[in-house]
């Protein structure tokens, strides 16, 4: 494939080989205009291109070499992990060598058919969203001309897991089975709508006298930024909650403004994964809700306050969601609405004081 030139009438002309090894020649100039060296240069970017092109032309090396170096650079620690895993296990295994101009539209949605017999819903649609981006990407490097992955669609067969919520019954019962500790953290998820992350990553530096200041959260060990600009705020807190909260401080010896709110022993984040198995699992597996994770809890402070005909926005500034562009880039809520919320939650979930 290195090629070379040589002399054609008043012409220098370019020779090589293609990737699937056909003899291929082209007219590089006139010799008066151009030197030979100029010419071996000349046929040395066309071999060049021809060998970046041939190395990412399979779909296992363009998305190691081109799609994940790229995409990775903008995706957040956790982000990347999941879906660098999602793609090299049901992806790169599957077409590793397959040549990107090969696919066609049906036999990638056949692929998503056969993933639905035996994944789930989410697991199958983030593999129809991969490969759109992927392909995508592929026409945009002029690897492909078109995009065959556009109109895939996620089986129906796909399961679906049910999304449960808690009761206010639910949530009774299980403030009262647990410790001081974890009904605390429980509270900032169901009563606040904090992610596991944002309430054990808190500090108490970041403890106002009404709302929590989220500027950072833990996932698997590492802090990081909040998951997306929306949940950098101002979490409000609920009277009761506020009232917890100080107590637990004090029964925690007063600690420094950079300490954590929920330390392990080393002073570190606790881990979520141990709190919920060593101590909420077994006692909420007592009572039939063991279901209740960390996920059922926010979703749980969304749907009560939704079923209540709390204002949509509120409820999404004060959980850190997206409700559209227009709302979240310019309307904002004030902490005062936002703990009218929260406060109007506590009584519900509660009672009166």
């Amino acid at each position: 494939m290195r090629g070379g030139v040589r002399i054609q009438g008043p012409s220098w002309v370019g020779y090589w080989r293609d990737e699937n090894g056909v003899k291929k020649s082209e007219t590089l100039g006139l010799r008066k205009e151009m030197t030979k060296t100029a010419a071996r240069e000349a046929v040395a970017e066309i071999v060049s291109k021809i060998k970046r092109s041939s190395s990412r032309s399979s779909f296992g090396n363009f998305v190691r070499d081109i799609y994940l170096p790229f995409y990775t650079r903008k995706w957040k620690g956790s982000t990347k992990a999941k879906n660098s895993n999602r793609v090299d296990v049901h992806l790169v295994r599957e077409f590793d060598e397959c040549e990107l101009s090969l696919f066609k539209r049906d036999g990638l949605q056949d692929f998503l058919d056969r993933k639905a017999k035996t994944y789930s819903y989410s697991t199958v649609n983030h593999l129809r969203w991969d490969c759109r981006q992927i392909f995508g990407m592929a026409v945009s490097e002029g690897l492909i001309d078109r995009n065959p992955a556009e109109l895939l669609f996620t089986p129906k067969c796909a399961a679906r897991k049910e999304k449960r919520v808690m009761t206010v019954t639910d949530i009774r019962s299980m403030f009262g089975a647990l410790e001081e500790r974890e009904v605390l953290i429980r509270k900032l998820a169901i009563l606040a709508g904090m992610r596991p992350g944002e309430i054990f990553a808190l500090r108490w530096g970041r403890v106002g006298e009404a709302f929590a200041d989220v500027q950072e959260r833990v996932y698997e060990g590492i802090l990081d930024t909040p998951k997306t600009t929306q949940s950098v705020r101002k979490a409000a807190m609920a009277d009761g909650v506020v009232v917890a909260l100080e107590h637990w401080r004090r029964a925690s010896g007063n600690p420094g403004a950079e300490a954590f709110v929920f330390p392990s022993e080393k002073g570190t984040p606790m881990s979520k994964h141990n709190v919920w198995r060593r101590n909420m699992e077994p006692k909420l597996k007592k009572l039939g809700l063991r279901w209740a994770n960390f996920l059922v809890m926010r979703r749980t402070f969304v749907s009560l306050n939704k079923a209540r005909g709390a204002d949509a926005k509120t409820i999404a500034d004060q959980a850190g969601h997206d409700v559209g562009v227009s709302l979240r880039d310019y309307a904002q809520t004030p902490i005062e609405v936002k703990r009218s919320l929260v406060n109007e939650l506590e009584k519900l979930v509660l009672g009166p004081k």
